[in-house]
């Protein structure tokens, strides 16, 4: 184990947490609107984030909330959790349901008097929110289409499920604190009784951590901006097992200039009775060896920079007790949106749904929350949520498809051949006016944004091409901007830094386009670089590919020429 020293802040928090317990209970039950600063530190490990809704500050104080994220291992919802998640929001929320680009649920706008009542409903469903944030594995990510015509999507997530309770923490906390035993009577607090944490020690990851698994074909998860990611590697359709993926990682703090983005990199192949084993290796040496001073530097990806890939690739062997042969030669070569109609293999269908920016809300003739209710209760069937923050409807028969378009379309939703491709592959993080970390918009003005680069594309003939473009409200990068075609991160108010270069798979950094782009200006800012590659592109180049091709010079150097042309 690596060497210690004298802790503080929040390592100290945790040491002293007993076991994530500190003083939640305790100010949960008192008067005040909102957590100590300790106490909302340890509440994300139960899976809520207190907030502050600049929007409704009066006279300079903070509107204190909470968002509560419900832990979903591959986005897998029945339909009765899903109707219960409709109706938490409206009783206890903001009347919004939110999908994440996790594959999870957000309750938002929850006052600290609803919290437990929230809590307890979600647990109710049979799901919960238990470390759907904090410093340990968080939500294991797995490409949920239900396609049943061979199992590998069954085995994947069958597979997301096994590291997800093997990783998930040891600890009582949790039920103590939100929940009440089989008689109904709550547990006492007083009587607290440590339990081993034979994965996360006393005092867990130095940071969060996430997991996710794909197929070569479909990176629909986006595998490469994961801590740790398992890429299937199929033969004679089934699983032979995986190549091991480490060291992603989208947060970036602009004051730190030692902070990155990162892609995982190939570590080594396994087969799949090896995965859970090497997940809790992988997460072993990142608790012994991840920075522990400094937050922002304690990432996965920043102990593999710092060491390489071939030690820290000895130490998981060490952890695990055998080498690991190298990957396998299967890469990334496609990711689906899994929009609009698909056969699963079975004599049924399943219906993707694209939810723009993932929030479920009924707001004037678009009344997607009242479609879904109408929708679950009469066809009760299973639903999946998606890395694009979509819904899937699974084991639909044929006989249905119409009504479910004319229960959809009646309540002003639209289906997929309404949307463009660049709308579809389209995502944003909350951002204003709940997230603290945020500098500017990004959920709020994601549809403008789009509604400007529909208009360039089309002016060009490019409406049919696949073009992702991911937004964020600052550079920590929730909504994984540094990785597709375009990514929009939010710079200062109303302006945006704009990266090109990356694509819709998911496998490497854009560069840097243009900096302190205003808002109004987006679609403008990029027509030069989409002029450029209706002009230039090679035959079945995507739009990152081709930015990546040319490389940032050659295409500002275009944009530059083009301008002074349109401008003459």
């Amino acid at each position: 184990m690596a060497e210690t020293k004298e802790m503080k802040g929040p390592e100290l928090l945790k040491l002293n947490s007993r076991q994530l317990r500190g003083t939640i209970a305790e100010e949960l039950a008192g008067d005040a609107d909102h957590l100590s600063k300790d106490a909302a530190g340890l509440l994300k490990f139960h899976g809520s984030y207190q907030q502050d809704n600049r929007d409704e500050r009066g006279g300079g104080g903070k509107s204190y909330m909470f968002m509560v994220r419900t832990r979903i291992p591959g986005g897998k919802v029945t339909a009765a959790q899903f109707l219960t998640h409709l109706d938490l929001c409206d009783e206890y929320g903001n009347e919004t349901l939110r999908i994440t680009t996790r594959q999870g649920f957000q309750l938002h706008g929850v006052p600290k008097t609803n919290l437990k009542a929230a809590v307890q409903g979600i647990n109710q469903s049979l799901l919960d929110t238990f470390c759907a944030c904090g410093d340990v594995e968080r939500n294991v990510m797995c490409c949920p289409a239900p396609f049943r015509n061979n199992p590998v999507r069954d085995e994947m997530q069958a597979m997301a499920d096994r590291i997800a309770e093997h990783l998930k923490p040891k600890t009582t906390a949790y039920h103590e604190i939100w929940l009440q035993d089989d008689e109904g009577e709550k547990i006492p607090l007083a009587e607290f009784k440590p339990v081993d944490e034979p994965i996360y020690g006393a005092t867990y990851l130095p940071r969060k951590f996430k997991t996710g698994i794909a197929l070569p074909e479909d990176n629909c998860i986006d595998l490469h901006t994961q801590d740790l990611g398992f890429l299937a590697v199929v033969e004679n359709d089934a699983i032979a097992g995986y190549n091991v993926l480490v060291g992603g990682g989208m947060g970036v703090t602009p004051a730190k200039k030692t902070t990155f983005p990162a892609v995982a990199k190939p570590m080594a192949y396994v087969t799949p009775d090896q995965v859970v084993a090497v997940a809790e290796a992988i997460v072993k040496v990142q608790r012994d060896f991840g920075n522990r001073e400094d937050r922002k530097h304690a990432r996965m990806k920043y102990l593999i920079a710092d060491w390489g890939l071939a030690r820290f690739k000895a130490k998981v062997e060490e952890y695990f007790g055998a080498k690991l042969p190298a990957p396998h030669p299967t890469v990334v070569t496609d990711a689906e949106d899994h929009v609009g109609w698909h056969e699963q293999g079975d004599g049924k269908w399943f219906l993707g749904l694209n939810v723009e920016n993932g929030r479920v809300k009924d707001e004037g003739d678009f009344r997607l929350k009242t479609a879904l209710r109408t929708l679950l209760a009469k066809y009760p069937v299973e639903t999946r949520l998606t890395a694009l923050q979509g819904i899937i409807f699974c084991d639909v028969e044929e006989g249905w498809k119409e009504d479910f378009e004319s229960i959809l379309k009646s309540h002003g939703v639209k289906l997929a051949d309404e949307l463009s491709l660049v709308r579809r592959y389209s995502i944003a993080c909350p951002a204003l006016p709940t997230c603290g970390l945020s500098i500017t918009e990004s959920e709020r003005v994601m549809p403008q944004a789009i509604d400007q680069i529909e208009v360039e594309l089309a002016k060009y003939g490019l409406e049919g091409e696949k073009v992702a473009v991911h937004m964020t409200g600052c550079p920590n990068g929730c909504a994984r901007p540094y990785t597709p075609d375009v990514g929009l991160v939010g710079k200062a108010k109303g302006k945006y830094t704009m990266y090109l270069g990356g694509n819709a798979r998911g496998t490497r950094l854009a560069y840097i386009y243009k900096d302190m782009v205003p808002l109004e200006e987006l679609g403008s800012t990029l027509s030069p670089a989409l002029a450029y590659f209706a002009q230039d592109r090679q035959n079945g180049e995507t739009f990152g590919d081709f930015c990546d091709r040319k490389g940032q010079g050659d295409v500002a150097a275009f944009a530059e020429g083009f301008e002074t042309v349109a401008g003459a």
